[in-house]
């Protein structure tokens, strides 16, 4: 009698338990996240190093073992570039990373990222092409900064009111005018806008009241633009044309990187990523707030220098940790000025281990006083070899006039000038596009008559620098 009512109850318990079976083989089998990102991107040439990184998060509840194999051109043994094998407990992130010289890989490639665990096989890959050169740089625009609003109405004169009309179907027409003149990276100046500046604000105290270039839910003011959301448009057509696009995390305040400013950015990254880190061109994170290439933030007192170029190291010192969380394999960002970088001294060591590319600028006009352009990028250059983060350039494609203060395209021949001086960055991205290029088949013209010219300038340039870089 009591074997069968345990047979009755059994019987009962049948979908159930079959259920829980059927469950826990479910999330053991979740695909986890997986990113393969390429440092720098799209073009190199043999004397640059190729930084392969494939990100790895464990989004189930359950540890996973996963096998991380990284193949050059084909899945094949003889290919293999690394196999890794990477235990992640529920929630964890990680990254297997490869830096592989080049010197004998010249043409176009393809890198495999394949990362297998308990019932799944989970695939990615990137193109790169290596050019034979005798220098680090392709000597090419490799991208370009766009703001959806420039920051200072004077700098921004000639800019600004067509700007702020623009839709963003029109923002997707300026991404694929970008592609044309072969600026395959793009960085987005900031997610926010609010003019404030590092120790001239109390927003701690009486709250954040930046406007938001996208629909955030963390603050929900928009800047009056007519895009109604030009992140997404911006990202989504990069997709389309395999572009690569740098997320700008700000702007919290110029120079800004104290406590605050640090829980700001890794609130409005976090939301950032969730919104749009789905997009196979979210190319990583770029901190918005600039600074000096001293890291002192422009301040004179030395004990206030101390003070700031501590809460610099400290800043990303906790949140290149928090991203690599979130996109284990996306790299962050910092681009200072290239004043004063010898003042700093070794803090360039203990910053630059927790930042993945620094792109400084301003190597065109020193100070008096200073170094000179190439000694500061040869010092730059030495930290950054001993702390394996990467140097690219972030060219001024802008002149001041002098009597008003707005910007103006830079004539082609200081242009070329500059990438034919500074040949060390391994990529060269400017800033900006908007106000500065325009393709003549444009819908709409951001900025004066010459913006045109230099944009038909810079693509016979680049034309002629492609035709000479085939074998």
């Amino acid at each position: 009698m009591q074997h069968t009512k345990n047979k009755l109850l059994l019987f009962a318990l049948f979908p159930f338990i079959m259920g829980a079976i059927f469950s826990c083989k479910n999330e053991q089998s979740t695909p986890p996240q997986v990113g393969l990102s390429l440092i720098p991107p799209t073009t190199i040439t043999n004397k640059v190093k190729l930084d392969i990184r494939a990100g790895v998060k464990n989004t189930s509840n359950k540890s996973q073992m996963l096998e991380v194999i990284l193949y050059w051109n084909e899945e094949k043994e003889s290919n293999i570039l690394k196999k890794s094998t990477l235990s992640l407990s529920a929630g964890q992130a990680d990254y297997v990373k490869l830096s592989m010289p080049t010197d004998d890989k010249v043409g176009k490639h393809q890198v495999i990222l394949k990362v297998t665990g308990e019932g799944f096989t989970t695939r990615k890959q990137k193109a790169i092409e290596i050019w034979d050169s005798e220098s680090r740089s392709t000597k090419k625009i490799g991208g370009a900064w766009i703001s959806f609003y420039h920051w200072s109405e004077q700098e921004g004169k000639n800019w600004n009111p067509a700007i702020k009309t623009m839709t963003d179907e029109q923002w997707r027409e300026m991404v694929r005018s970008m592609k044309e003149l072969g600026m395959e990276i793009i960085v987005i100046q900031e997610s926010f806008r609010n003019q404030e500046y590092v120790g001239k604000h109390q927003m701690e105290k009486n709250g954040y009241k930046g406007k938001a270039f996208y629909p955030s839910k963390l603050f929900p003011d928009r800047m009056p633009i007519a895009a109604k959301d030009p992140i997404a448009a911006v990202l989504d057509e990069a997709d389309k044309l395999g572009m690569h696009v740098m997320v700008g995390v700000g702007m919290y305040a110029w120079f800004d990187y104290t406590k605050g400013s640090l829980e700001w950015h890794k609130k409005v990254a976090k939301e950032l990523y969730e919104m749009y880190g789905h997009h196979d061109s979210f190319y990583g994170f770029y901190v918005s707030e600039e600074g000096m290439g001293s890291l002192d933030c422009f301040e004179t007192e030395p004990a206030k220098q101390a003070m700031r170029r501590k809460e610099v190291l400290d800043f990303f010192g906790d949140f290149r940790p928090f991203v690599k969380q979130l996109a284990p394999d996306k790299p962050v960002m910092f681009a200072p000025n290239g004043w004063g970088v010898g003042r700093a001294g070794t803090a360039y060591y203990d910053l630059l281990k927790n930042v993945d590319i620094i792109s400084p600028f301003a190597f065109n006009r020193m100070p008096e006083g200073d170094l000179s352009g190439k000694e500061a990028i040869s010092l730059l250059q030495k930290y950054g070899n001993e702390t394996q983060t990467h140097l690219w350039l972030d060219l001024e494609a802008f002149l001041f006039n002098e009597k008003e203060g707005y910007l103006y395209p830079r004539p082609m021949s200081e242009i070329k000038y500059e990438l034919d001086h500074y040949d060390n960055f391994e990529k060269v991205i400017c800033y900006q596009y908007p106000g500065v290029f325009n393709n003549p088949k444009a819908s709409l013209r951001v900025g004066e008559p010459a913006t045109v010219k230099l944009f038909e300038a810079y693509k016979k340039y680049a034309d002629s620098v492609n035709m000479a870089a085939k074998p």
